[in-house]
């Protein structure tokens, strides 16, 4: 399936050459672009003429009709009548947007309608840039690698942001319409991708890549729900785990795969458990950031919504008695790093709800930079710790028969992940002298003395410790 031939898609991609967000800033503003981005057209559609630009945004960005001489003239050198038959725009006098159209870097994305320039979404509807796909950009590592693979492609936004520094990139999608799109915003971005058409893995069966990125349909719906932009066509949060189980073997040695998910939260189950239990016992490092949990009730009306289905009472009550059924207590959404390694296993989940130092990619990197030190006993011993920038040491105290007692004392990190630890004494006064000159034995034999205590047994009881602090930044 085309929707437009190669020689047409290169005429639409010269007719939006100008159409970038910095153009768009440049001419309308940026408070009016911000004001935009939140909905609010305004000022934008005060300041849009008739000129291709103009035209372009009023069609593109706010979602209104034009007339048609107008658009004739802000499409070519693309012919009036290429734009109507392959669904660009529609209309009769006027014209509306049959397409989305959006900005990603310096790169112009096509996808179905957005939601201010349709009243729905098809089942095979072709998703833009959303909130999950951004998620997954920020989080995704950009060293250079050899080969790239985005599992479920959709209008090929991740894939296009991996040709900027992966010398060649593969995109899978199950429907025919997302490889489509994906394969206009190619060439409309020149760029080279290799597109195939089936489902999840099965394009690239017993193939390997540096680095492999997917936002798989992942919600969790009732069976046969169908659509195909959304749902998985598993099971539960089966996809997540489909994509967990084929991780080590889909990695070439030292490379790493980076998807988004949900998963269920059962009644009397810890969900880390479950995710964990999805991956190899060999080959993998992994972590996995839940940075969301919803509710049955809340996810069931968030995907309605999401559909268009919100007012049907019956599919609701179909999907949370599914829930009910399964003891499904709420659903995580996050996202999943793993890296291919030599030996057993190593798999690290955690709640990250917080607002975190963006990008994510950097928090990736460091986690897994960290994973590959040798934080052993023997090397701690000898290291010389000083506590990281932008970590401080908090209090809270009640007044007590002698004035303030503590009763609590935490670190508190200000930016990287921005974790907060809460600490004991012995501890806080352990980093209250790492200021990387003196070595730990030291600290920990000046402690020992201080305490009336063997410094190997204080060390056994803070080693634990420290590794936790290194690994989450506190201490460096």
């Amino acid at each position: 399936m085309r929707l437009l031939e190669t020689e047409a898609a290169a005429r639409l991609g010269e007719a939006f050459r100008g159409f970038r967000r910095a153009a768009l800033s440049a001419v309308y503003g940026d408070p009016a672009m911000r004001a935009a981005d939140r909905g609010d057209y305004r000022a934008l559609l005060a300041q849009c003429g008739d000129d291709p630009l103009g035209v372009l945004t009023r069609l593109f960005v706010i979602g209104v009709p034009v007339p048609a001489e107008e658009v004739v003239k802000a499409l070519a050198p693309l012919g009036f009548d290429e734009a109507r038959e392959c669904g660009l725009v529609w209309g009769n006098s006027e014209y509306l947007a049959g397409w989305g159209a959006q900005f990603e870097g310096e790169r112009l994305l096509f996808s179905d309608q957005l939601p201010n320039t349709t009243g729905g979404r098809t089942r095979e509807h072709v998703l833009g840039i959303g909130g999950a796909s951004k998620l997954l950009l920020d989080a995704t590592l950009r060293e250079p690698v050899g080969s790239a693979l985005d599992l479920g492609t959709g209008c090929g936004v991740q894939a296009l942001a991996l040709a900027e520094h992966a010398a060649s990139v593969t995109a899978t999608d199950l429907s025919d319409r997302a490889v489509a799109f994906a394969a206009l915003n190619a060439v409309v971005n020149g760029v080279n991708l290799e597109l195939l058409q089936g489902d999840l893995l099965a394009p690239v069966a017993g193939r390997r890549f540096d680095l492999v990125v997917a936002n798989p349909p992942f919600v969790i719906a009732t069976p046969g729900s169908g659509w195909t932009y959304r749902d998985g066509g598993r099971e539960a949060d089966g996809i997540a785990a489909e994509l967990a189980a084929a991780s080590a073997d889909l990695l070439n040695p030292n490379g790493t795969m980076q998807f988004l998910a949900n998963w269920l939260h059962l009644e009397g189950e810890d969900w880390a458990e479950r995710v964990a239990g999805w991956f190899p016992d060999e080959g993998v490092r992994v972590w996995a950031v839940e940075r969301e949990k919803l509710d049955p009730l809340d996810y069931v009306r968030t995907w309605q919504r999401d559909s268009g289905e919100d007012h049907d009472a019956e599919q609701a009550a179909a999907w949370l008695d599914w829930f009910g059924s399964n003891r499904v207590e709420g659903v995580g959404f996050g996202f999943i790093n793993v890296r291919r390694i030599e030996g057993p296993s190593e798999v690290v989940c955690e709640e990250a709800r917080h607002a975190v130092e963006t990008p994510w990619r950097d928090r990736v990197g460091d986690w897994f930079a960290m994973r590959e030190r040798d934080l052993e006993p023997e090397t701690l011993w000898q290291a010389r710790l000083r506590v990281a920038e932008g970590v401080v040491l908090q209090q809270s105290a009640a007044v007590g028969g002698e004035g303030w007692d503590v009763d609590r004392q935490w670190l508190q990190q200000a930016n990287g992940m921005r974790y907060a630890e809460e600490l004991d004494p012995l501890v806080v006064q352990f980093m209250g002298a790492c200021n990387g000159e003196a070595e730990v034995r030291l600290q920990v034999q000046l402690l020992a003395d201080t305490y009336g205590a063997e410094p190997a047994m204080l060390y056994a009881q803070l080693y634990p410790v420290i590794r936790h602090l290194i690994e989450r930044g506190f201490l460096v």
